[in-house]
């Protein structure tokens, strides 16, 4: 049986029949920050509507998949997987934060909903600084790489308040990561199809890095898990360790590769000029 919460004192024991698969212990932080969040895109939904304004059922589907993406992966199952018992998990539980929940809700967010956080100017040249594609590549990978190193990774397994900083920096630092690709602003505008592809390629290449340091490590980088009872006999520290590096090399790194595949399609679907479709899309969300 998991359990919700985290202590000092560690991963909670498994019951006598192992792990409970069918448990689902939602934060309670995490379910009213998720109907916030859809409460807010309703409120603005409707005000739309009185304006004129059209958002696209695939566009509320996508966002609202989102929402559900991040209940799923805060909760449940894989959220006592990974924060109490398996270090694979976790990068599972990373992978859905960075690459699965951000294209679903930038793609499901009007630009005019967006617009107001801009109104600010130093806000503004803040986003532009962020969102173009080397400060998306710098931030991304600073805040992705500096979590993962074992000293403050281990800090946040064993200091839950850390641990949901550690999530909302991943999330946001993700969200950055496919702005280039995702705008929905003209104001900080997506990348050109040939500097897209390029940003694509290179991006993922620190968290490569470490994925392969932390797969190929012989020792215990993350002492937290090797502490915690084992769900399968044979997942042991060192093999959970390993199995979480490669999954955040293979799986992300081909999350990278159809990227760019689709990122080309587009390009030839744009025809021989790169047209900039943020403008587009947003002047019909107006």
């Amino acid at each position: 049986m998991a359990h919700w919460g985290q202590g000092p004192a560690g991963p909670p024991p498994l019951g006598p029949e192992g792990f409970d698969w069918t448990a689902w212990h939602p934060d309670p932080t995490v379910v009213i920050g998720l109907a916030a969040l859809a409460g807010l895109y309703l409120t603005a939904l409707q005000r739309g509507r009185r304006d004129g304004r059209r958002v696209p059922p695939a566009k509320v589907v996508s966002f609202f998949g989102g929402l559900v993406l991040l209940l799923g992966a805060l909760t449940g199952p894989l959220h006592d997987l990974s924060d109490y018992y398996l270090f694979s998990a976790h990068m599972v539980q990373h992978l859905l934060l960075a690459f699965a929940m951000p294209p679903l809700l930038l793609y499901g967010t009007p630009g005019w909903m967006l617009r107001p956080l801009l109104a600010s100017p130093p806000l503004l040249r803040l986003g532009r600084a962020l969102t173009r594609p080397a400060g998306a590549f710098a931030t991304f990978n600073f805040i992705l790489v500096t979590w993962h190193l074992p000293p403050l990774y281990n800090l946040a397994m064993n200091q839950h308040a850390v641990h949901i900083v550690q999530h909302l920096m991943i999330m946001a630092a993700a969200v950055i990561l496919w702005w280039p690709m995702l705008s929905p602003l003209p104001e900080l505008p997506r990348a050109p199809y040939p500097v897209q592809m390029l940003y694509l390629f290179v991006v993922g290449l620190p968290m490569v890095v470490v994925s392969i340091f932390i797969t190929m490590a012989d020792g215990i980088l993350y002492p937290y898990y090797a502490a915690a009872p084992r769900v399968w006999e044979v997942l042991t520290p060192h093999a959970d360790q390993h199995l979480g590096g490669l999954i955040m090399w293979i799986p992300g790194g081909l999350v990278f590769l159809v990227a760019i595949t689709v990122v080309f399609f587009r390009w030839q679907g744009a025809g021989a000029h790169d047209v900039d479709v943020a403008p587009i899309e947003a002047t019909h969300g107006r």
